[in-house]
């Protein structure tokens, strides 16, 4: 019996450790701002910053990628970037976001983490990508630390889908299909 009682407790916290973080089916993500860096804008060769807001990811269908500041946590869901560049979904009514935690770093990595942040705007403009130096969307989201979460919303804010770690072949399809089907609602 007492071998049952660890068992059980290890699994609970397993599953509680699964499951940590705040985002709920049919709510918006909590409100959160970053005031320092915030969002990248790339305009006329410049890079510029912008105090960014959860509040501003209303208005169009999104997938959401927060991501530790690590080559791991991008490489975790890449698939799933790749397959959304391919699908070229229409740009009037979709946008992804990305909020790099660059709190969320191996030490002495954080330049390179802003100006990786940095090319990936000028690669792809029409993304929304935000540099959280302090980690603030992912204490406030309460997300794995060195990891990557996905997050589909709809474009009144409400989610669809989450999921912190890497997809699956099966659930980067699930993903799209989502955002097709907002995208014709």
């Amino acid at each position: 019996m007492k071998l049952f009682v660890p068992i059980a407790l290890l699994l609970s916290v397993i599953t509680f450790t699964s499951q940590a973080h705040n985002l709920k089916i049919g709510h918006s993500v909590p409100a959160v701002k970053v005031q320092h860096q915030g969002e990248i804008f790339w305009h006329h060769n410049k890079i510029t910053f912008a105090p960014w807001s959860s509040s501003q990811m209303v208005g169009k269908v999104r997938i959401i990628q927060a991501i530790a500041g690590r080559s791991s946590a991008k490489a975790m869901n890449a698939r799933l970037m790749q397959a959304i560049t391919k699908a070229e979904f229409d740009s009037n009514r979709y946008q992804t976001t990305t909020i790099v935690n660059q709190d969320d770093s191996i030490w002495g990595t954080g330049s390179f983490v802003k100006s990786s942040a940095i090319s990936a705007k000028k690669e792809y403009p029409w993304s929304s990508i935000v540099l959280d130096e302090n980690g603030q969307v992912a204490a406030r989201w309460h997300l794995k630390p060195e990891s990557s979460a996905i997050i589909v919303q709809d474009k009144n804010g409400k989610i669809l889908y989450t999921h912190e770690g890497k997809l699956s072949q099966d659930e980067i399809e699930h993903v799209l299909h989502l955002v097709q089907v907002e995208l014709h609602s």
